[in-house]
C-alpha cells in the first residue's frame, strides 16, 4: 500500500475532517478545554490511526484486530492528553474520550455504508 499516494492523502484529510466535526464538539461540550484543545486530541492520533496502524495488516494481523488496536490507542491517547495537559480529572477524560471516539467511529461506519464515504 502506497501511503502517500494522493488518494489515499484525500481519504485521510476527508476522514480527518469528519473526525475533527464529530469529535471536536464533544470535547468541547463535555470538557472545558478551549476550541484548540478540543480539536487538538484527534490531530494527535489521527495520523498514527491512519498510516501507522494500517501496516499491521501487512504483518497478518487482522482488519478487526488493527481497528481495535488503532481506536483503544486513539481513546486513551486522547484521555492521556486531557488529562495531562488540562488537567481533566481521569475517569471525565477517559469518558469523553470513548463517547468520542465512539461517535466518530459509528459515524465513518454509517456514512460508509451509505456509499458517502
Amino acid at each position: 500500500m502506497d501511503y502517500l499516494a494522493p488518494a489515499y492523502l484525500l481519504a485521510w484529510a476527508r476522514a480527518f475532517v469528519l473526525t475533527q466535526l464529530v469529535e471536536a464538539p464533544i470535547y468541547r461540550k463535555v470538557t472545558p478545554v478551549p476550541l484548540w484543545a478540543a480539536l487538538a486530541p484527534s490531530a494527535i492520533t489521527h495520523p498514527f490511526v491512519w498510516f501507522v496502524f494500517p501496516r499491521l495488516q501487512e504483518r497478518g494481523v487482522s482488519y478487526l484486530a488493527m481497528a481495535v488496536a488503532a481506536e483503544t490507542f486513539a481513546w486513551l491517547v486522547e484521555a492521556a492528553f486531557l488529562v495531562l495537559v488540562h488537567g481533566v480529572p481521569l475517569r471525565r477524560a477517559a469518558l469523553v474520550s470513548l463517547l468520542a471516539n465512539a461517535a466518530s467511529v459509528v459515524v465513518g461506519l454509517v456514512l460508509r455504508a451509505m456509499g458517502l464515504l
